[in-house]
């Protein structure tokens, strides 16, 4: 057993990490500030003596014992990064340096959940790590871009100039229960939109492509990738599933799912809405072993679910 820090342990992907390193045995404390978190997604946990919430910035400096520290705090979502676009960029660069400062006091091996939006716009398909992205510094996605650039150097200069065990993981679309209705991701858009009966608006007609990784498959690719060993596991890795689909596959197939007779709507594209995103997971698979079971239709299916027993109801 580890005592472990989740920083933004309350968000969509934060909860179900610490769900599963409680259902490991793990010690968890969970770090948030509730900005973009919810209470209800620790529910389950509250009452667990080996769970602890603790509310706080990550961007202040941080203190405690752990052995292994999981960075997950920053607004992820479109909606959230760009509503304090200074604020996200701080959260990503200046709460990261402050994960891995107390990361080297306390000796712990610390995991960045990075993303694939390092990679901007890709002119290379499928991406692979040592891509190095095509990412425009003055668009309404930088913020988050950018900040999270930052912060994986910061990683990458812990490891080398003090010592620190670091695991960067590139987090690709990920959907899965606990996503908010309101969070601008397309998932979670869509079936919202589809459970009310509400026209799906296709940004940009729905051409772009995407690849969705259901969440307790990207979990199993966290906690394997902060257990690994290997001498290289301190460079980026991509996580995620490479089933590539449009996003009006996506919408037919979750009005298919939910049975709804929502429309399929044009609209016009999001502003730096990459073409194409997909990854390239052959150093997960060699490093870790990393490979996505879930199917599209299955997990869309229990994410449907899910968001039906929160209340919503297709009319």
């Amino acid at each position: 057993m580890a005592r472990v820090l989740v920083t933004g342990g309350a968000g969509f992907l934060g909860s179900h990490l610490c769900g599963r390193l409680l259902a490991q045995g793990h010690h968890v404390t969970c770090l948030d500030d509730f900005s973009t978190g919810s209470a209800d997604n620790l529910r389950e946990f509250e009452a667990l003596p080996a769970f602890t919430l603790a509310r706080g910035d990550v961007t202040e400096p941080l203190t405690g014992q752990y052995q292994q520290i999981y960075h997950l705090a920053c607004p992820a979502s479109p909606v959230a990064y760009r509503r304090d676009p200074v604020r996200t960029w701080r959260v990503a660069a200046l709460g990261t340096l402050r994960a891995l400062e107390l990361a080297r006091d306390c000796g712990a091996r610390f995991l960045l959940a990075s993303t694939s939006e390092v990679y901007g716009d890709p002119l290379v398909h499928p991406q692979p790590e040592d891509y190095r992205g095509n990412v425009d510094t003055q668009s309404v996605r930088a913020c988050y871009d950018e900040g999270k650039r930052a912060a994986e150097t910061l990683a990458a200069d812990f490891h080398r100039v003090q010592g620190t065990g670091v695991r960067i993981a590139r987090i690709f679309n990920t959907y899965g229960p606990h996503m908010a209705p309101n969070d601008g991701r397309v998932v979670s858009s869509f079936i919202a939109a589809a459970l009310a009966g509400v026209p799906l608006q296709l940004a940009g007609g729905g051409r772009q492509s995407r690849s969705f990784c259901y969440v307790d498959d990207l979990i199993g690719g966290l906690v394997a990738l902060m257990e690994c060993n290997a001498p290289d596991a301190h460079q980026p890795v991509n996580l995620g599933n490479p089933h590539e689909i449009t996003i009006r596959e996506l919408a037919e197939t979750i009005t298919r799912l939910t049975g709804s007779g929502s429309a399929l709507v044009d609209a016009p594209a999001e502003p730096a809405d990459p073409a194409r995103r997909c990854p390239d997971i052959r150093r997960a698979r060699a490093l870790v072993g990393f490979a996505p079971a879930t199917g599209i239709e299955q997990g869309l299916a229990r994410t449907i679910a899910w968001a039906r027993a929160q209340g919503a109801s297709s009319r």
